[in-house]
């Protein structure tokens, strides 16, 4: 399977992907350009492409979603100002020929920090209940102590796989 996993810069992606990874998380710098880590989970392997998320590289985005099964858009739940830009590159994104029918897992990430919205709250700003195109979850976590982290990419592989094998 094959998922991109995107967002606003210092949302928390590589911070999840290593934690998910059982890697250390104390010393995380921005992702210029992109990683690619390969997960093993309840018998699958996850292809999870991590692509930095600075204003200079999200025209790149694009390049990543050649067969993508699964889109997981992480968003700082905490930084208020940014909500209505990160509302406006996941709209963009999701008209992305190549992301037609993808699974959608949002993550409200941060939950841990004070002053961070509710998923509930989230899911309001981003008009999530308007994406009528792809299926879609949202999860509150929390990258730094893995609150729902394996909850939220077990939802994301059951849905792959029930659409995957249906369609077949």
């Amino acid at each position: 399977m094959d998922e991109v996993m995107s967002g606003l810069d210092n949302a928390g992606k590589t911070t999840i992907l290593k934690k998910f990874n059982g890697e250390d998380i104390d010393t995380i710098s921005p992702t210029l350009g992109f990683n690619i880590k390969t997960l093993e989970h309840r018998n699958f392997k996850l292809n999870i492409w991590d692509v930095g998320g600075q204003k200079s590289l999200r025209s790149y985005w694009r390049n990543y979603f050649e067969s993508t099964d699964g889109l997981i858009w992480v968003v700082d739940s905490a930084d208020r100002l940014r909500l209505d830009d990160c509302r406006s590159e996941l709209s963009v994104l999701l008209q992305e020929e190549r992301l037609a029918g993808a699974t959608l897992l949002v993550f409200a990430n941060k939950q841990d920090l004070p002053g961070a919205l509710t998923s509930d709250a989230i899911k309001d700003t981003l008009d999530l209940d308007s994406i009528k195109t792809h299926h879609w979850c949202i999860r509150d976590c929390s990258a730094v102590t893995g609150e729902n982290l394996l909850a939220g990419i077990d939802w994301l592989m059951d849905d792959i796989s029930c659409r995957i094998f249906t369609a077949d």
